[in-house]
């Protein structure tokens, strides 16, 4: 498959040939499914706690004798039943970290990128440079490469003008190709890459 790589002002410059294996792969969505789950996941700080009757603050003293008073029975001020007792089988912190097989990482990428040039939404550029890292230069940008407002760069090296230009724009991100994953690509709309980051990308996921 030819893809044209155009300069910042969309001008075509030159041709790319894409590589089969990774940009028109067999679409399956079940393995999209599995990856996001597990970035979504991964991202969760787990930290959620509540605080059982033994965390509860207060005084472990029987309130009141057991017969006599006419009350309930009680034996602490902490149980479940009370009001500011503690929690039955509430949450607790815990770790929601899990890694899907490296294969099936590789793959569901090679899928998202396919579906990306498949729906016209990945364009290669020769190359990205802004002279100062301000919004309005990124979106000068934005509106040669006619790109919308939710767009993904990826770029083969550190560009720090660009990091700090998209910085204010919610839906525009910049990710180096070492980081590329599916959930930030089918979180937006085009994807958008460098000629040299498009090599890397072909290099790391060529089977």
């Amino acid at each position: 498959m030819t893809l044209d790589v155009v300069d910042c002002h969309k001008k075509v410059v030159d041709t790319v040939d894409l590589k089969d294996e990774i940009f028109n792969v067999k679409i399956r969505d079940h393995l999209l499914h599995d990856v996001v789950v597990m970035q979504l996941n991964n991202r969760r700080r787990g930290t959620v706690a509540t605080k059982n009757r033994s965390a509860v603050r207060g005084s472990n003293n029987k309130p009141w004798k057991q017969k006599g008073t006419g009350r309930a029975r009680a034996g602490t001020l902490k149980s479940p039943l009370w009001v500011g007792g503690g929690v039955i089988f509430g949450p607790l912190p815990r770790d929601y970290h899990y890694q899907v097989p490296k294969k099936v990482r590789s793959e569901a990428l090679r899928v998202a990128l396919t579906l990306k040039v498949q729906n016209k939404q990945f364009d290669v550029v020769d190359q990205i440079s802004l002279e100062s890292p301000k919004t309005k230069e990124a979106l000068a940008l934005l509106k040669h490469l006619e790109a919308g407002d939710s767009v993904l760069f990826v770029v083969a090296e550190e560009n720090r003008n660009l990091d700090l230009a998209v910085r204010n724009l919610p839906q525009v991100d910049v990710l180096p190709s070492g980081g590329l994953n599916v959930y930030d690509i089918l979180s937006h709309d085009r994807v958008i890459c460098t000629r040299d980051s498009l090599g890397k990308i072909e290099q790391g996921l060529t089977p």
